[in-house]
């Protein structure tokens, strides 16, 4: 049994002889074909670390259809005849981001970056599966699997909710994006003038 399929356009063949017959797809994007963006770490599909976007026939129509899974729970041997794309597919520093990452990045959405790849992974499947067009609601559900270690829950989902086709452009997701203001933080509000205090407390924020 050899099964073939492709990682970011290149094509790799695997048998059993070569690998345990458990092998996760996980295992093999990182240890053979040595791409670690994606990322490991409940290893039983609870994170969304390690997500990465398939494209695949579909059994009926015979139509290429795309889709995200978690490759810790999703065998190797599993993969014949499908296109993987890694977080490294989609863009990089050398061949230029996506727009998805680039969008993250303007939200600093970022926190300590281990997540970033699942849930950059997850925003393109979602874009990809729905020709571009994904509702704020779309983009909280598909999300709900990828954890933020950092609790950056709001930039991230402000990042890719502008995305939305019900994200009106005049408003502060829009906004924020185009660096033209922010939206106020509760460090941003007013403070109650302070006793005994050696300098004038300030928590001015954008507008």
């Amino acid at each position: 049994m050899r099964v073939k399929f492709t990682i970011n356009g290149k094509l790799y063949q695997v048998t059993p002889d070569e690998l345990p017959i458990d092998a996760s797809l996980n295992r093999f994007i990182r240890t053979k074909a040595h791409l670690t963006g994606t990322k490991f770490m409940c290893l039983e599909g609870g994170c969304g670390v390690c997500i990465v976007n398939v494209v695949d026939t579909h059994p009926v129509t015979k139509q290429r259809i795309t889709f995200s899974v978690n490759s810790c729970l999703f065998s190797v041997f599993s993969c014949h005849g499908m296109d993987i794309l890694t977080v490294e597919g989609i863009g990089s520093k050398a061949t230029g981001y996506h727009p998805v990452q680039e969008r993250l990045a303007q939200f600093n959405g970022t926190q300590c970056g281990y997540c970033s790849p699942g849930m950059v992974m997850s925003m393109y499947s979602l874009l990809e599966a729905n020709n571009g067009s994904v509702t704020m609601e779309d983009v909280e559900k598909a999300l709900a699997g990828n954890i933020c270690r950092c609790t950056g829950y709001r930039p991230i989902l402000d990042a890719f909710k502008s995305f939305a086709v019900d994200a009106p452009p005049e408003d502060r997701l829009a906004r924020r994006a185009m660096g033209i203001t922010c939206a106020s933080d509760i460090e941003d509000l007013p403070r109650a003038s302070c006793v005994g205090c050696e300098r004038e407390c300030s928590a001015k924020g954008c507008s």
